[in-house]
């Protein structure tokens, strides 16, 4: 059940120039939280920015009630939130989302991200480790070497972590869906799931119904509300008729869905 809270910020990183995490005590949202779901930020308490920033839940720890976010500063908001300090509050509404990542025991999983998408991935590869048996092969893509986030937390919740950059300046040189597909001929994983840029994704979710591999995507879309009532967020379902397009929204709807399921 979503909350409207103010929540303490505990500890605050920076990762890269543009690249913040923030740990903020947020009981309430921790306890009910699930792998892909999402929280909407007041970057501040005036009236200028109106719209709140939707942020993916990069770790949750239920036990202490802390929420950890990752955000990348891209505009005035972001710019507004990086200068939030340690002991101040933000309002916080959450956990927003009813699409979430399916945590269930599979032989093999294959999670593939790409640049500040991996963020929400985090949770999703901890969650398999901790609760079920499942063999997690992470695969993650950056621009460059100077984009390379995570790589250490990654490694911990995985037993393969593929890294590839576009330049070939660390890990391996190309796309990463490139280095998926070269071991899902060698062992095929019982499930793909994916978030990151739409080219990444649209790659991904022709290659898995290709192969006839289940698979989960989150979509980062625009939101004006986080609740769906702006409409802001509409994506295409795959089943609806040409003349007749029905659309579903990601804040909604998602932002996880089953592949099949979207036109993107």
């Amino acid at each position: 059940m979503k909350v409207n809270i103010k929540a303490k910020i505990v500890k605050k990183e920076k990762l890269k120039e543009d690249i913040y995490k923030y740990a903020v005590e947020a009981k309430q949202i921790a306890n009910d939280a699930k792998p892909g779901q999402f929280i909407d930020v007041r970057v501040i308490d005036n009236i200028e920015p109106l719209l709140r920033r939707p942020i993916s839940i990069y770790n949750i720890d239920k036990e202490a009630g802390i929420l950890e976010f990752i955000f990348q500063v891209k505009g005035k908001g972001t710019e507004i939130l990086a200068k939030r300090e340690i002991g101040e509050e933000i309002d916080i509404i959450g956990p927003l989302g009813y699409g979430t990542f399916e945590i269930k025991d599979y032989e093999n999983v294959a999670i593939i991200g790409g640049g500040i998408g991996i963020f929400p991935l985090y949770e999703l590869a901890k969650e398999l480790k901790e609760k079920t048996n499942t063999n997690v092969h992470i695969y993650i893509g950056f621009r460059s070497k100077n984009f390379v986030v995570l790589e250490e937390e990654f490694k911990k919740v995985s037993d393969e972590l593929t890294i590839t950059t576009d330049d070939g300046s660390y890990g391996i040189q190309g796309f990463s869906i490139n280095e998926l597909k070269k071991d899902v001929e060698k062992k095929m994983p019982n499930k793909i799931y994916a978030c990151g840029p739409l080219p990444m994704l649209k790659a991904v979710q022709e290659y898995a119904i290709a192969k006839n591999i289940p698979c989960e995507i989150s979509l980062e879309e625009k939101m004006g509300c986080g609740i769906g009532a702006c409409l802001g967020c509409a994506v295409k379902t795959a089943r609806s008729p040409k003349d007749a397009p029905e659309y579903w929204h990601v804040c909604k709807a998602g932002p996880v869905f089953n592949a099949k399921d979207v036109e993107i």
